[in-house]
């Protein structure tokens, strides 16, 4: 790790040391920075959470949020969960990875809690919600 980007871990775990149970802000901040949890990043957040580094990668490898190694294109998370499934998400899929192509990954997740305004997906932090075929294509066309 370069010594810019354990800087900027060093401030991640920093700001998150006020914290009852940091390590998923932290970890969740790192993905978010990073574009994935390196094993560096993993030793490090163990060594100042008085943890193993072991106990670390079991959440990371828990949580299909964390990746082991940078994606290397944007992420749409769509969610497909029943609530979403009943506002008609499924017919926004094929429109969704057409639109996508391989420039932009679509990644099934399960509920955003927005359910009374289905469909959604996120990108990054942000949700999207009421998506339709025309708003799903303009989302992803901002992303590539």
């Amino acid at each position: 790790m370069t010594d810019g980007k354990a800087a900027r871990l060093d401030e991640i775990i920093a700001s998150h040391a006020h914290r009852e149970g940091p390590m998923l802000p932290i970890l969740h901040d790192v993905q978010a920075e990073f574009g994935h949890v390196s094993e560096d990043a993993k030793r490090t957040i163990a060594k100042a959470l008085n943890l193993s580094r072991a106990e670390v990668h079991g959440v990371v490898s828990f949580y299909h949020d964390f990746k082991a190694e940078p994606v290397g294109k944007p992420v749409l998370k769509l969610c497909r969960a029943e609530s979403c499934k009943a506002r008609g998400v499924e017919n926004l899929v094929a429109a969704a990875e057409a639109a996508a192509g391989d420039r932009v990954e679509i990644e099934t997740i399960y509920c955003l809690g927005l359910c009374s305004v289905g469909p959604n997906a996120m990108i990054g932090k942000r949700p999207y919600a009421m998506l339709d075929v025309p708003k799903i294509e303009a989302l992803i066309r901002e992303m590539a």
